[in-house]
């Protein structure tokens, strides 16, 4: 049980969410007698903000930076790779710092793996807080007959259509 004086869970969220759109970080005030519910008019911290500024110290807070940051190098594969790369090139995701590229053929995939080490330099200076440390270029390959997680030890389907 939570003693009297103390707020609660929604309480809490609320002020931390505050002082995050406020751009301050979260401190407990102490009431005094004199301390009236408008505070000072013209007291500091009262200008406006802009919004891209709010915003980028409420992405910090919350820790989304990491994420917003790997989002923008998917959206910005076309401008990074150049046009005709991403033509034959999509993102297919960013899992445990490995952005993996699916390609739409094996030779786009076999060039684009030797251009890598210069692919992956750019990508570590233009993006440095995306925190992706490899490139994995994907061919396309043969089509499967396994369709989840769970498979059987076997040789697979056989002439069974007839």
């Amino acid at each position: 049980m939570r003693p009297a004086g103390e707020p609660g869970f929604a309480t809490e969220s609320y002020l931390r969410a505050k002082s995050v759109w406020r751009g301050r970080p979260v401190r407990r005030r102490r009431k005094f007698a004199d301390d009236s519910p408008g505070g000072k008019p013209f007291g500091g911290g009262r200008d406006p903000r802009a919004l891209g500024d709010v915003l980028v110290v409420m992405a910090s807070e919350m820790g989304w930076s990491v994420e917003l940051e790997q989002a923008r190098v998917i959206t910005e594969w076309p401008e990074f790779a150049g046009e005709a790369t991403a033509e034959h090139t999509s993102v297919v995701g960013i899992s445990n710092g490995v952005l993996q590229v699916q390609c739409d053929s094996t030779t786009w995939a076999t060039e684009l793996r030797r251009l890598r080490a210069e692919m992956l330099t750019r990508l570590l200076t233009e993006y440095p807080e995306s925190e992706i440390r490899d490139l994995r270029f994907l061919a396309p390959g043969a089509p499967s007959w396994r369709h989840g997680p769970r498979t059987v030890q076997g040789r697979g389907p056989r002439d069974t259509y007839g």
